[in-house]
């Protein structure tokens, strides 16, 4: 089955189309100075296939995390994991077919190469029986496959520029399709762009960029000129997926923007000179009450660091101070400060699609507030307590012989997935209706149900459970072995939150 998109219009106002089959089996670069349209581009392509194709962004500037609401992209903050857990995460988008956005957006040159190289290689690492087919689209494609060596370390360089030359020279057989854009030709390393068959250019200036564009577009050199007068948003094309001959094209309109809109001019303030004399040139605060600047090297350390360093004071006896255990009753009144810490913590709508960091961060102020410093969780400690509480289960019940059972079945499943299955012994042992596809959405921390209904699919074929319907389309899950079965619930009942 032929699949063409529509990328916009000709100059003649005929539709301009895409070969999709085409494209991932020939791949496409992409290039345009800065506020030629690139993003555009690349939004609209990425669109226009989003319901043929699974796909994943490489984002350093954060621009495509908005396609997440309309088209059911997972955005994944890269500052939140480590390089080892974005490898991981990259296999297992690729083994359950999710389409994906890498946010780079807050990280240093440095751990954007290396953090992007670590998802790269977990999209091209996976078994041969998930080779399914999947667009990788990669923005500013300089940064990741820089033709000469730049600031960042030679290591970080290297991981980078072997990840984009696997995906480009070796990705097409895996199912792989490179989609590369870049300001300049010549900041991009040759034996990358060279992979693509498919080009679109953009508005460039420099001759040297005009003449290896005209060269990739098989123009001579006397028509390179063209590229300084080409539009916003206006591509030169040429490609098995696009055209035969060069063709010039405008980009048709997107249906979601980019986070950070293109600034507008808006009128100066009213301000007189004497009022701006005052604010600029105001006296500047006492030395001690400045913030000192520290050198590069150093790191500012961030509120919760300074939370979690903050000792509560100790009573003068401090012996007998560590002596005295707390008393059952006060272990107690401890667990349940914590359930309501959790509770409040989860009462959010949006709690369920925030990272796991930025939630453990928030609990850990949420705890300092209340008093309880000492002995936190850590970050796997937490994971768990909080897989306990989106099931409704308290850190009292957790102890109980019969849950500590099911956390041992959940920990056969991927720790993401974990949840989910707590979340569905909770209705069977309570007799409670089966959890609706948009419920396990949110405790999933996506807004796909597709996805959900997949996560139940995945943990059937783990043994774990069995799904079936009644005969009024009501879904009811039995967990396996120990014989407990959810109510029928509706799949597509809207969740009730607490509030």
């Amino acid at each position: 089955m032929t699949v063409a998109i529509e990328m916009g219009y000709t100059a003649a106002g005929i539709p301009a189309t895409l070969d999709l089959e085409e494209l991932l089996a020939t791949r496409l670069l992409v290039q345009g100075n800065s506020g030629s349209g690139k993003s555009h581009l690349l939004r609209r392509l990425l669109e226009q296939s989003s319901p043929w194709v699974q796909q994943t962004i490489i984002d350093p500037e954060g621009d495509f995390v908005t396609l997440a609401d309309r088209f059911g992209h997972l955005v994944i903050d890269a500052e939140a994991h480590t390089e080892q857990g974005l490898q991981l995460a990259g296999e297992r988008a690729r083994i359950h077919r999710v389409s994906t956005v890498l946010d780079l957006e807050g990280l240093d040159a440095e751990n954007q190469l290396r953090r992007a190289a670590a998802f790269l290689g977990g999209l091209f690492d996976v078994d041969r029986d998930h080779w399914y087919p999947m667009l990788v689209v990669v923005d500013e494609a300089q940064l990741f496959a820089p033709a000469i060596a730049g600031e960042v370390s030679d290591e970080a360089r290297k991981l980078s520029l072997g990840a984009m030359t696997n995906l480009m020279c070796r990705g097409r057989k895996r199912g792989l399709a490179g989609v590369i854009a870049t300001q300049r030709l010549a900041k991009l390393a040759k034996n990358v762009a060279a992979e693509a068959s498919n080009f679109l250019m953009g508005r460039t200036f420099l001759d040297i960029d005009m003449a290896r564009a005209a060269d990739l577009l098989g123009m001579e050199r006397r028509q390179a000129e063209v590229f300084r007068d080409l539009e916003r948003g206006h591509f030169m094309a040429l490609g098995p997926a696009l055209s035969r001959r060069p063709l010039g094209l405008r980009i048709g309109a997107t249906d979601t923007q980019p986070r950070n809109a293109v600034q507008r001019l808006m009128p100066m303030p009213d301000t007189t000179l004497e009022d701006a004399r005052a604010i600029v040139l105001a006296a500047p605060p006492p030395a001690s009450a400045r913030p000192q600047r520290r050198p590069p090297p150093t790191p500012v350390p961030d509120l919760l660091s300074q939370l979690m360093a903050a000792k509560p004071s100790m009573p003068e006896n401090r012996a007998e101070a560590v002596m005295v255990a707390p008393s059952p009753e006060q272990q107690a009144e401890r667990r349940r400060r914590l359930d309501r810490i959790l509770r409040a913590l989860l009462a959010d709508p949006e709690a369920g699609f925030r990272a796991i960091g930025v939630l453990y961060q928030d609990f850990l102020v949420r705890c300092r507030i209340e008093g309880l410093g000492g002995g936190m969780p850590d970050l796997g400690a937490f994971r768990r307590i909080l897989t306990l509480a989106r099931a409704g289960i308290s850190e009292e019940m957790a102890q109980d012989e019969v849950w500590q059972n099911v956390s041992v079945r959940a920990a056969t499943l991927p720790d993401d997935m974990q949840g989910i299955f707590v979340m569905l012994a909770r209705a069977a042992r309570d007799g409670l209706p089966c959890p609706s596809d948009p419920s396990i959405a949110r405790a999933y921390g996506t807004r796909s149900l597709g996805r959900a209904r997949r996560l139940l699919t995945y943990i059937e074929e783990q043994g774990l459970i069995v799904c079936q319907l009644d005969g009024a389309g009501r879904r009811i899950v039995t967990i396996v072995e120990l014989a407990w079965a959810t109510a029928p619930g509706d799949p597509n009942a809207e969740e009730v939150l607490a509030g």
